[in-house]
């Protein structure tokens, strides 16, 4: 072990890991939910909007710098597959129906007839 001074004294980082060590031998899985979901509301209270999608955008652009296409396919059929076993019928008709809405909301009828006419020329 390192000390500070040569003096037995044991380091900060030292401490810290001891403590961090006896504490996960203590606690259980519960212990850090609770302490984890604290965290959030007390970051929640304290941040806006603009902080998220901050911390998101610079999440989604490491990632990107870090990751191909490959990995990107991968996940996303873990995704869809995990979906797709936990959701049924229902679940898919209920987010079409939303989407449909949403899709409503922000588009004119010209938009459906382009997407109609392209559909129709990719046809078999």
């Amino acid at each position: 072990m390192a000390n500070n001074n040569n003096n037995d004294k044991l380091s900060r980082e030292e401490r810290g890991r001891m403590g961090g060590e006896a504490t996960s031998e203590s606690h259980g899985k519960e212990f850090y939910q609770e302490i984890g979901r604290k965290g959030g509301e007390a970051t929640s209270e304290s941040h806006d909007k603009d902080f998220y999608q901050d911390i998101g955008s610079k999440g989604g652009e490491a990632t990107a710098e870090s990751h191909d296409k490959e990995f990107y396919q991968e996940i996303g059929q873990k995704g869809g597959e995990t979906t797709s076993e936990n959701h049924d019928k229902d679940f898919y008709q209920e987010i079409g129906r939303k989407g449909g809405e949403a899709t409503s909301e922000s588009h004119d009828k010209d938009f459906y007839k382009e997407i109609g006419r392209k559909g129709g020329n990719n046809s078999d």
